[in-house]
């Protein structure tokens, strides 16, 4: 009996091994399967986008180019909407993404095209305080990267929802820099909820900052043209001398003539601070003499059910696009649909031909004309939309919705490499 009890003794040690043996090896499937999916993934794919290539003067001569990398609609869940494992699902999908692209990449300056919170319009103030510090750990950045950001309608409200308390309490927080330079090159982070041409306080005031956005700038382009133009000058006097020591004063009259009277010119113009420009630029603070690039956000259209949408083992795409000056914002300038947008970042076909309403999905068709006017960008960067999409504005004017960074609005969310 006793060597009976031994050999099941046996037999059930040799089960209790197997089966630990086979528990250790399922823990380590499941362990490197998470370890892939929610943390190699985002490095294998954000390792294949690169910075593009940009052949212009300024970058043959060795000039110094700005990295910046543009995100959209972020959409943080506050504590009304959507459950809670659905907001820590997007969360972590939205830090995984950013921390690696800011460690592969090395941005100088990350953009974000409002819509940053989902409830910051009916927000209260201890609600604010909590999303606030979620998107501070979420988008944690060092100090050598600068972090822009651009209020849209879910953070301060639609027009008729907006309120000074709320854009005050934004801008406490993000601080916006209405007009922003580096490197040689302008940024105007327009808030373009509040375009919307009714002539109330909040919307008096953004215009009129725009009005002095615009006076800086083109009191700069004047400076810069009135430059290169007493350059041109002196270049031309300095040959026109070398003539007149080598060949005689016959043959390099007519380039000294242009320092006379006839030329109108008076010789080198003073540019020095208390006389560059025109009257209407004395005292205007001088800068990059390049046209700028509109930031901006726009109100969009209702956003998915909530829900673990898109939560496989995918992580974000990037695109890049080579340029100079920009102007960023959240609403997109006006245009009827997004039927001529295409690509994999494009809203669905079945979507694409729905029209847009203005003041609504879109800016109304004055404020656009407005913004064109007064800035005359170079590139105009906006959200809202949820979705990718290039269009031309005026005489050529190019316009990219950034498509929405969180999988809780799309499949596929990406960013843009801007250089």
């Amino acid at each position: 009996m006793a060597l009976i009890r031994l050999g099941f003794g046996r037999q059930h040690f040799c089960l209790l091994k197997r089966r630990s043996s086979l528990l250790l090896k399922l823990t380590a499937v499941v362990f490197a399967v998470l370890l892939f999916c929610e943390f190699l993934i985002y490095y294998l794919v954000i390792f294949r986008c690169d910075w593009p290539e940009v052949k212009t003067p300024a970058h043959d001569s060795g000039q110094k180019t700005l990295k910046a990398m543009f995100l959209a609609d972020t959409h943080l869940l506050g504590e009304v909407r959507g459950h809670w494992l659905d907001k820590l699902r997007r969360e972590w999908q939205m830090e995984r993404a950013f921390q690696t692209a800011l460690w592969l990449l090395q941005p100088e300056v990350v953009f974000i095209l409002g819509d940053i919170f989902d409830e910051g319009k009916w927000s209260s103030s201890q609600a604010w305080a909590d999303d606030v510090e979620r998107f501070q750990k979420i988008f944690r950045h060092p100090r050598h990267v600068q972090l822009k950001v651009v209020a849209g309608n879910h953070d301060i409200g639609f027009h008729y929802q907006m309120s000074t308390y709320k854009i005050k309490r934004f801008e406490k927080v993000f601080n916006p820099e209405r007009l922003f330079s580096w490197k040689g090159m302008n940024f105007v982070l327009v808030n373009s909820v509040a375009l919307e041409g009714d002539g109330c306080h909040i919307c008096s005031e953004a215009e009129a900052e725009l009005i002095e956005i615009s006076h800086k700038l083109n009191c700069s382009r004047e400076v810069g043209e009135h430059l290169k133009a007493q350059v041109r000058l002196f270049w031309h006097l300095l040959w026109g001398r070398s003539l007149h020591f080598v060949f005689g004063a016959s043959l390099s009259a007519p380039f000294l003539s242009y320092r006379s009277g006839r030329a109108g010119s008076g010789g080198l113009t003073d540019f020095s601070p208390q006389k560059r420009g025109p009257g209407r630029c004395r005292g205007a603070p001088l800068l990059p003499a390049s046209a700028p690039v509109l930031l901006q956000v726009s109100a969009h259209r209702a956003a998915p059910a909530p829900g673990l949408r898109g939560s496989g083992p995918s992580a974000s795409a990037c695109w890049s696009h080579g340029t100079l000056s920009k102007s960023r914002q959240h609403f997109p300038l006006f245009r009827r649909s997004d039927a001529n947008c295409s690509g994999e970042d494009a809203a669905p076909l079945e979507e694409r031909a729905i029209p847009f309403k203005e003041r609504y999905d879109v800016l109304s068709r004055e404020a656009s004309q407005q913004l064109l006017w007064w800035l005359r960008p170079r590139l105009i960067l906006s959200g809202h939309t949820h979705s990718a999409c290039e269009v031309l504005h005026g005489a050529g004017v190019p316009e990219i919705s950034v498509p929405s960074f969180s999988w809780r609005n799309r499949n596929n969310p990406s960013f843009i490499m801007v250089i």
